[in-house]
């Protein structure tokens, strides 16, 4: 017996998890890069919103045609591969069909069966997002910022996944033991006719060539994802359970802020004292706000590799509905580009950033993108995997008030008002109620 085909099955899996797991590191690194996040607190929470949100899509169907057809690509293609157990154990041991010698006929055939219409619902549904994307061509993935290579990645899955639930169904038509079976063969036997007349060894060729491109696609598929939209299939869970549960819109305190307002109210206070640390124990930030990528926490990061570009938040921006520059999606792109910008230098620098004289805020995200934000928290609203660009945005927009005191003049002027007269109107105490008369 030869044990070629078992080595290089074995070299193939070992190569192709080994190059996904050197890309995993390479993401926590990135990730890790940003300040640390407390996820401590309401832990039931957390893990009810990631098993609601991630795992039962209860955003997603928030649009019936698109979110219905999600969840049987989502389910249909999860479920399917369960078979990759059995195609491991078969390419490893050099065994046919292992589940039929561990499982009862009839159950085995239940599942495969059940697999092959999911396969058909999934080829079909995929069929759907494709027309929508590429005939009706719905306007949300045709904006500004679908470039080339989001608009081919978005289609390079949808044929991935039309390719692999092919080549599972003609794997399954062309095995002769398996048709013999004549149980779990509910959509394989009316395939199985156009291979009617070929002989044995013919069928055996294009039943094994279909078994090895369908696991060699699925571990291709798999190394594809850290360069796709698509990563959020598995960031979606850590995502939705790192999501902030405050309520949305509150506006977190610096505290390093926070503790110097108080020592100026304090008149027990040395006013020449050292800077006062935050509750945490971390010195003084450097810097308010934000204005690389360094500069946000790790959910922040997180999201950005999560984010699906599907564009409902753009859609549902009044700003960007209205012309502005602003795109809720483009501001997760732009962090996630200038994130992967970062962890290729450090690459290149044997593990050390070295500075490339660039920023996400300026040579990414532009300051008129900043302002066009209203911060009514649609965005937040719509993503379906528990998204916030806000919070970048207002980080960004905190860096620039407070670092660079580069807000807009009307901003500066309210601002300045409500210094000298406890109100945004240019009066003075004892006025304050001239507003009304204008």
């Amino acid at each position: 017996m030869s044990y070629i085909p078992n080595i290089l099955f074995a070299i193939a899996l070992i190569v192709g998890i080994g190059y996904f797991s050197k890309n995993v590191k390479k993401l926590i690194r990135n990730v890790k890069l940003g300040r640390k996040v407390d996820i401590s607190d309401n832990r039931s929470e957390r893990w009810k919103n990631m098993i609601n949100i991630a795992l039962g899509q209860s955003k997603m169907v928030r649009r019936p045609i698109s979110g219905l057809l999600h969840v049987v690509v989502y389910v249909g293609f999860i479920i399917i591969n369960l078979e990759v157990l059995e195609i491991i154990i078969d390419g490893l041991f050099g065994t046919h069909r292992i589940g039929l010698s561990v499982l009862p006929t009839s159950f085995y055939g239940f599942l495969i069966g059940s697999f092959e219409i999911l396969a058909v619902l999934v080829f079909m549904a995929v069929i759907v997002f494709w027309v929508r994307r590429n005939v009706i061509r719905l306007a949300r993935f045709w904006k500004e910022e679908m470039t080339s290579w989001p608009k081919n990645d978005a289609n390079n899955i949808l044929y991935f996944e039309m390719v692999l639930m092919t080549l599972f169904l003609v794997m399954n038509a062309t095995d002769l033991q398996f048709q013999s079976m004549e149980s779990g063969n509910v959509v394989s036997q009316f395939l199985a006719p156009l291979f009617s007349g070929l002989p044995e060894t013919t069928l055996h060729i294009i039943e094994r060539g279909a078994w090895w491109l369908h696991i060699l696609g699925i571990l291709v598929f798999l190394n594809y994802l850290y360069f796709s939209k698509h990563l959020h299939i598995l960031l979606a869970f850590p995502n939705t359970f790192w999501a902030p549960i405050k309520p949305k819109g509150q506006f977190n305190n610096l505290e390093a802020v926070t503790n110097e307002v108080k020592l100026m109210m304090d008149p027990n206070a040395d006013p020449f004292a050292a800077p006062a640390e935050d509750v945490s124990g971390d010195e003084v930030p450097a810097k308010f706000g934000a204005s690389d990528v360094m500069d946000l926490d790790r959910f922040q990061l997180l999201s950005a590799y999560t984010c699906t570009e599907c564009g409902r938040c753009t859609s549902a921006c009044p700003a960007n509905l209205t012309g502005k520059k602003l795109s809720p999606r483009k501001i997760m792109m732009d962090t996630r580009d200038r994130l992967e910008e970062v962890g290729k230098n450090i690459d290149t620098n044997n593990g050390e950033f070295k500075d490339d004289g660039k920023q996400l805020l300026g040579d990414y995200i532009t300051h008129e993108e900043l302002w066009a934000c209203t911060t009514c928290n649609a965005c937040v609203e719509e993503c379906p995997v528990s998204i916030n660009p806000l919070s970048i945005i207002l980080d960004m927009r905190r860096f620039l008030v407070m670092e660079q005191s580069a807000a807009p003049s009307e901003l500066n002027n309210m601002m300045q008002n409500i210094e000298n007269n406890g109100a945004p109107w240019p009066y003075n105490q004892m006025d304050r109620l001239n507003w009304k008369d204008e």
